[in-house]
């Protein structure tokens, strides 16, 4: 407690501390409870550095998402958005994986959280992404929590391999559905950019006037 009120600042406590709460499916929601409870209870370790109750703000529009994009996760786009604008002094999540599990978007709100002089918060300590060491370590975690969701969706796919060499598994799993191949980037042009200008021209010769054609053989 000591080292995260030396990294806590008047400039910080000026701004408001965000918590963000996620649950990854409604199942998860309804029976895993008890962690819930763990992410709310989070906003004693911000009242304890010192931020009045009115400025800790939360952020639990994202339960029952997954955490893999951010696409429709719109709480945790409000969350970028806020500390992107400087008004955020602290971000608190349980973990890692609770805020995000897809490497880019979490190097990207370290980056912003950097860049404004955010720190961040989990359950193992407070961090200051501006700092080397601090940034390096949260990089670690983030790269941790894909790797995870990637081990858990393997384990899962081949438990219901198994079970179909068996003959066990259902028409409705997800082997008969499988799950969304990861987005690809679309590439975006100017508007009014002619897209006849980007296409690849044939290796097939263009038919020239009917005068210029070689006589038929009928």
């Amino acid at each position: 407690m000591i080292e995260a009120a030396q990294k806590v600042s008047a400039a910080h406590l000026k701004r408001n501390a965000y918590l963000y709460v996620r649950q990854s499916t409604p199942q998860q929601v309804l029976e895993h409870a008890e962690s819930t409870a763990r992410q709310y209870a989070l906003r004693q370790r911000a009242t304890a550095l010192g931020w009045p109750a009115e400025q800790i703000v939360v952020i639990d529009s994202d339960l029952g998402q997954s955490g893999a994009f951010a696409a429709d996760r719109d709480g945790f786009q409000k969350l970028v958005a806020e500390v992107s604008l400087g008004r955020a002094g602290l971000v608190l999540g349980l973990e890692v994986s609770r805020l995000a599990r897809n490497c880019a978007e979490w190097h990207r709100l370290l980056e912003l959280c950097a860049y404004s002089d955010t720190l961040i918060l989990d359950e193992d300590g407070i961090y200051n992404p501006s700092q080397f060491n601090d940034r390096l370590l949260l990089g670690l975690k983030g790269t941790m929590s894909e790797a995870e969701l990637h081990i858990l969706r393997a384990r899962m796919q081949g438990g219901l391999l198994n079970k179909a060499r068996r003959g066990d598994c259902d028409s409705d799993s997800s082997l008969a559905h499988p799950a969304p191949a990861w987005p690809r980037a679309r590439p975006v042009l100017p508007e009014g950019t002619d897209v006849r200008a980007f296409a690849v021209p044939s290796s097939r010769p263009e038919p020239g006037p009917a005068s210029a054609r070689p006589p038929s053989d009928k």
